[in-house]
């Protein structure tokens, strides 16, 4: 899902550049108009959610009542509802971590749709679909630059980089990952990670996020972000199996006394 640059670039507001505050001469600031009437459906556009995350939200998020899963879960939830509550003045993000299909792509979109009922600029991208963009960019027959890729990137108040290892991680992943980190970072922006790679896998095949990051990167990232691990069943198999279940149709079963008489096998018919 491309993201229109020029389209963004043009709904920056023209009163108060997407800080959220209007200059008034001789009175000072005030709550800029855009953050009023109309704003949440100019920023959720521009928001980049995929279509299929436009519903989440904490309220439909599945919680179980008790266990460790749900333990687990009702802590991402608070941490989640925490940078709501409390952003701008906190800059610690969050690093969401877990196995397939248990939520973190969920919460991360949920905590950005709060987010931006508060009037806060946000964006979503997953990193793949951003590096292939960043890619694409290097084609001289495209009109968009690496920088007009990447600025929206930087300058977002809040972002969410979802995916986060999956690109197998040759040297220029790594670099392109450093540098907008880095930025971040720099800039004390907020952000939201996910990832399914793990600090200490349960299999010692499986490969760690440092693995896919760097040592360099990882370590930014703890004091980037909290880190806040999922656990549970991939929620993706279980609807599958219920579809299944739903869909399943038994099969017609004849009564003794009703079963279809066989017909006659064409060596039969020969030998009449």
């Amino acid at each position: 899902m491309a993201l229109d640059l020029r389209k963004l670039q043009q709904d920056v507001c023209e009163f108060c550049s997407d800080t959220g505050w209007e200059i008034i001469v001789g009175e000072g600031a005030r709550l800029c108009r855009c953050r009023q009437k109309g704003r949440y459906e100019q920023l959720i556009e521009k928001a980049h959610l995929p279509r299929r995350y436009e519903e989440c939200s904490f309220h439909n998020f599945s919680v179980p009542e008790t266990d460790e899963i749900g333990m687990l879960k009702r802590s991402a939830v608070n941490d989640c509802q925490c940078i709501v509550r409390e952003y701008p003045i906190l800059e610690m993000g969050l690093l969401l971590m877990g196995p397939c299909g248990v939520g973190k792509t969920h919460l991360a979109v949920s905590t950005l749709k709060a987010l931006i009922e508060k009037g806060i600029p946000c964006l979503f991208y997953d990193f793949r679909d951003l590096l292939k963009e960043i890619q694409n960019s290097y084609n001289s027959s495209t009109q968009t630059t690496e920088l007009g890729v990447l600025s929206p990137i930087y300058d977002v108040e809040v972002l969410v980089l979802d995916e986060l290892g999956a690109a197998k991680p040759t040297d220029w992943v790594r670099d392109t990952m450093t540098q907008i980190i880095n930025n971040r970072y720099n800039e004390r922006k907020v952000t939201i990670f996910t990832s399914n790679y793990l600090d200490e896998p349960g299999n010692p095949n499986e490969e760690t996020l440092t693995d896919r990051v760097g040592v360099r990167l990882r370590s930014r990232l703890f004091e980037m972000c909290k880190t806040v691990i999922l656990k549970g069943a991939d929620y993706r198999i279980e609807m599958g199996r219920k579809r299944g279940q739903v869909e399943r149709r038994p099969v017609h079963q004849f009564p003794q006394s009703a079963k279809p008489e066989s017909t006659p096998s064409i060596s039969s018919r020969k030998r009449k």
